[in-house]
């Protein structure tokens, strides 16, 4: 059976007169402009008025055109879009029908990444918005025109990525040469001079060492960021609310004492700008003595073990307490365990230390009995007074230790090892840039840093212990009568341990000497 074509006569004619009713006035195109430059320099701030005044032009001179707004962004990267206002809100005026066409001048000014540039593309094609790129001559509507666009996108993606590499190795070679460049904006404690080196800021430096002060005396950063609040003190953005991470960041910041650590985070995605911390995947550069110390690197270190001390009773479930300074000293003279500060009510409330160890597995584990906190506060009272009283006796032996410690050679002779790294790095520079290998002169850099940093240690450590005789010598000369009565913080600063038995009490202080209290 054969099929049956009807043909249907046209009834308009293709070409010729249109009936008056048919004319009407074409509605004119909503046309906008996107112009981007990528640095906030004064060169590029007169191509992106150009820009501006180009495009207004060109869309008033079409009488088809109407002007639907230059969207501009200055000084902003094309790498990705979050950070582009200008550019988001042209997309927002196309997406809510304002827009029929955009000019560009590139690829490369509209997107760097191809995901973005054809995820924008498409979707306002959808919407019916065609975009012109002038340099390309590449419109969105023609048939290879998506072809095209993803080509040159790509390849623009390419550019940036080349850029970004060669930037990453311009920075490797000044962090060789211990150069860098640190915003001191939101940085406590510094500002910068009129020739851009890091100075330290007086005013913004008591802050700092308040800090550091008050972490050492005991005070936990919760303790340390309610006190900054209630006394009204900014922090480094200019703002009274703190946080318990910007106390740890100012306590862990190794610039505080005049060293700068580079290369702390890496970029992992050029494209989103996306930095993680640098867990060994770039080499890192650690730079010494490169600005004014505001912190010594003594007290530094005793802030780092204090930090990894109270880290370590965490994860044996002990909990750190600032308010009492007895809580985190006391420990059992029968097993060695951490005493625990508990409130008891019989016979009236009492606050009683208790082996911790007694009390997770029983008498048969630990029979120390309970102590009264009253006869741990006695005994250290007494046991700071039977200092006080033999002062003349030990003051001999602690000023002839602090010149012991504080005579240390460390400093000359790192600075010997500084000139040989830096004579050695300068070596790989030289041959990282003839092309020849450079291994053997990185692991003699290695060693050598290796060595430095255990002179660095030991010149630290005796630095620390030079402080704390010192302090103790000053308190000793200060005191004539004895303590009245229990202070905590002469606790945090005195003592290292108190061990509790069932018959006495050894204080040991920390300068080494114990003192036995009987009970």
């Amino acid at each position: 059976m054969m099929a049956r074509i009807t043909t249907i006569p046209a009834t308009r004619p293709l070409h010729g007169d249109i009936p008056p009713i048919a004319f009407k006035e074409m509605p004119k195109k909503r046309v906008a402009a996107y112009c981007r430059v990528s640095t906030d320099s004064e060169e590029q701030a007169t191509s992106y008025d150009e820009q501006v005044r180009y495009y207004t032009d060109l869309i008033n001179k079409e009488p088809q055109w109407e002007l639907a707004g230059i969207f501009t962004d200055d000084g902003i990267s094309g790498t990705n879009t979050k950070k582009r206002e200008g550019f988001n809100k042209m997309i927002e005026s196309c997406m809510s029908g304002n827009i029929d066409l955009i000019i560009t001048k590139s690829i490369s000014r509209f997107a760097r990444n191809t995901v973005d540039c054809l995820k924008y593309i498409r979707m306002l094609k959808e919407k019916g918005v065609e975009i012109r790129f002038e340099k390309e001559n590449i419109r969105t509507f023609d048939s290879q025109g998506e072809i095209m666009i993803t080509i040159m996108a790509s390849l623009a993606q390419q550019e940036s990525e080349s850029l970004s590499k060669n930037v990453k190795m311009g920075l490797k070679f000044r962090y060789q040469r211990g150069k860098i460049s640190i915003n001191h904006n939101w940085f406590l404690g510094y500002t910068k001079d009129e020739e851009g080196n890091l100075v330290v800021d007086p005013e913004q430096a008591e802050i700092v060492k308040r800090i550091y002060r008050e972490y050492l005396d005991g005070s936990s950063m919760d303790q340390i960021k309610a006190g900054l609040e209630r006394d009204g003190i900014k922090n480094g953005a200019g703002r009274k609310k703190w946080g318990t991470s910007n106390i740890r960041q100012i306590l862990t910041n190794e610039k505080y004492v005049g060293d700068a650590m580079l290369q702390k985070t890496i970029t992992v995605d050029v494209l989103n700008k996306t930095r993680i911390p640098n867990d060994g995947r770039e080499v890192q550069y650690y730079i010494e003595d490169h600005h004014e110390p505001i912190i010594s690197r003594a007290v530094f270190s005793r802030v780092q073990e204090e930090i990894q001390r109270r880290a370590e009773m965490k994860k044996m479930k002990r909990s750190y307490s600032a308010k009492h300074g007895l809580s985190n000293v006391c420990k059992c003279g029968n097993c060695g365990a951490v005493m625990n500060r508990v409130h008891w009510y019989i016979g009236g409330k009492k606050i009683m230390w208790r082996c911790r160890n007694r009390m997770d597995n029983g008498v048969d584990v630990c029979d120390l009995k309970s102590i009264d906190n009253r006869i741990v506060e006695d005994a250290v009272v007494k046991a700071i007074n039977s200092l006080i009283e033999k002062r003349q006796d030990i003051m001999e032996s602690v000023k002839a230790n602090i010149l012991k410690v504080v005579g240390t050679k460390g400093n000359s002779l790192t600075g010997t090892l500084d000139l040989r790294i830096k004579d050695l790095e300068q070596q790989v520079v030289d041959a990282v840039k003839s092309g020849n290998a450079c291994g053997a002169l990185l692991e003699k850099i290695d060693n050598l840093k290796e060595e430095r940093s255990r002179m660095i240690k030991t010149d630290v450590d005796c630095k620390q212990e030079g402080e704390l005789l010192s302090w103790i010598r000053d308190f000793l000369d200060s005191q004539s009568d004895g303590i009245k009565e229990y202070d905590d913080s002469l606790t945090r600063k005195l003592i290292r341990d108190i061990i509790i038995y069932e018959d006495k009490i050894e204080i040991v202080f920390k300068h080494g000497q114990m003192v036995e209290i009987e009970i």
